[in-house]
């Protein structure tokens, strides 16, 4: 999968979706794991983070996107933990 020519230089939206497909990956080894709560939970805080951002750059307004790029940070966290 690649990005469009429009966002090929977003360095942020890069590595977001390649921390995606790795958080993906990762999520497939717990399920074999028969993990299977912590896989859901894993796989749709960390795939949001990079959903999140992508959608901060069609914000509405400075506020909106800010406002996405805070959502994507708690994404962040709540992945981490």
């Amino acid at each position: 999968m690649t990005f469009n020519e429009r966002y090929k230089d977003n360095i942020i939206l890069i590595k977001s979706f390649e921390f995606s497909k790795n958080i993906i990956e990762f999520t497939e080894c717990l399920e074999r794991e028969r993990k299977f709560v912590v896989a859901n939970q894993l796989i749709k805080s960390g795939t949001s983070i990079g959903a999140n951002f992508k959608e901060a750059q069609n914000g509405e307004s400075k506020k909106d996107f800010i406002h996405k790029l805070k959502i994507a940070l708690k994404e962040a966290d709540e992945t981490e933990y």
